[in-house]
């Protein structure tokens, strides 16, 4: 699992890390392992931040 992809505070555009989410399915198959899912959760939470800035942005 790539370091970079679980920077915390990182900078990346909500765009980006659903194309990484999207990408980790992918490669898993439609099911992750217990690292894959670890991977996925901070993913998550991480386009989560990046859509709330953008929202906060539009408004």
């Amino acid at each position: 699992m790539p370091s970079d992809s679980l920077s915390p505070g990182s900078a990346r555009s909500a765009e980006d890390l659903n194309a990484r989410i999207r990408a980790l399915w992918l490669r898993a198959g439609g099911s992750l392992s217990a690292q894959e899912r670890a991977e996925y959760e901070l993913l998550v939470v991480e386009w989560a931040a990046a859509m709330h800035g953008k929202v906060i942005e539009a408004a």
